[in-house]
């Protein structure tokens, strides 16, 4: 699994790779299949695994699903919801050598219109961006995930 760069967490993943035709897949038990790992999906794994040492429960921490906005399919990178099956996070990742931009803000944000998640986390492996949302639209810039057992 050489080449893909050391990134920003505080913990490292547990990864159960294959190599099949020079690539390497990696395991994901939540969809339940090998996936390719990508720069994209390098950033995934240590964001899911950064969760799950502060707290998040595994089963709680969902990958790619489809949602529908304005009448398309898209997929979320990852969403944890909370005890009751709401949306607690959206996780918005990008490889690490693509910036976080306005634009990447801007496709967490129409993502969000769907679920209406709390909180934002915006990640390309390198840089965090963590935003706290309230019902009426504004948002806060954390420096820290928010504790999952505040949230009921």
């Amino acid at each position: 699994m050489a080449g893909l760069p050391p990134l920003h967490f505080p913990v490292m993943p547990e990864l159960r790779g294959v190599q099949r035709d020079g690539r390497w897949y990696v395991w994901d038990g939540r969809r339940d299949k090998y996936v390719l790992l990508t720069p994209e999906e390098w950033v995934r794994r240590h964001v899911i695994a950064w969760l799950e040492s502060e707290g998040y429960p595994p089963g709680l921490i969902a990958v790619e699903r489809q949602l529908e906005i304005n009448g398309l399919p898209r997929r979320f990178d990852v969403a944890v919801f909370d005890r009751q099956n709401r949306p607690f996070m959206l996780v918005e990742c990008k490889r690490p050598d693509v910036k976080i931009t306005p634009r990447t803000l801007s496709q967490a944000f129409m993502y969000n219109r769907a679920l209406k998640a709390p909180y934002l986390l915006l990640t390309n492996g390198l840089t965090h961006y963590l935003l706290a949302l309230t019902p009426m639209g504004d948002m806060q810039a954390l420096t820290r995930l928010p504790r999952f057992e505040q949230y009921p």
